[in-house]
């Protein structure tokens, strides 16, 4: 099929185009897209075709695919918390499509190597509570209360608690690579 269905609010065209400061004939002409168009498009009085969409989003510098996203999902996404162990640590994790995000206690002494299978992510590790041993293949940390360390979530590495830790430790997937 060559048109996207009307389920799509492309009322996101003028948030877009505001947030650029650009009125409606600017976006025509840098698009190609005649202003009638564009507009029907913004107020759901159009079906759109991919090539137009296309054009569209190039000028925001959004793929096609990112702009029919941000269509479809104009509404708040929550889910529930699950729990769950991993080494000595405790954690509960919410997950969501592009991240984690997981709160962790462990007890002095506690270790996890691993803390389970990533993707391809960054991961973020924030300590709010304690002190924490933080180890990569060939770099140590010792993080304290209110310090955050960031790296390549493929590698290797260790967390280990020198004395009761609470943190929050994120999962952000890597954009698209090719």
């Amino acid at each position: 099929m060559s048109e996207t269905d009307l389920i799509c609010d492309f009322g996101i065209l003028r948030e877009l185009r505001k947030r650029e400061n650009m009125s409606i004939a600017e976006l025509s002409e840098r698009s190609g897209i005649s202003a009638s168009v564009i507009s029907k498009l913004e107020r759901n009085r159009n079906i759109a075709e991919m090539d137009t969409l296309y054009r569209i989003a190039r000028v925001f510098g959004l793929t096609l695919s990112d702009l029919i996203s941000l269509a479809e999902n104009r509404t708040a996404h929550c889910v529930s918390s699950e729990r769950y162990k991993s080494g000595d640590f405790v954690f509960e994790r919410v997950n969501y499509a592009n991240m984690r995000c997981m709160h962790a206690v462990a007890k002095k002494g506690a270790k996890v190597s691993r803390p389970e299978l990533h993707r391809d992510d960054y991961e973020l590790c924030w300590v709010l509570k304690g002190r924490l041993r933080f180890t990569l293949p060939n770099e140590s940390y010792e993080l304290k209360q209110g310090a955050s360390i960031q790296f390549d979530a493929l590698l290797e590495h260790t967390y280990e608690a020198l004395e009761d830790s609470e943190l929050i430790i994120v999962h952000l997937r890597k954009g698209k690579r090719f």
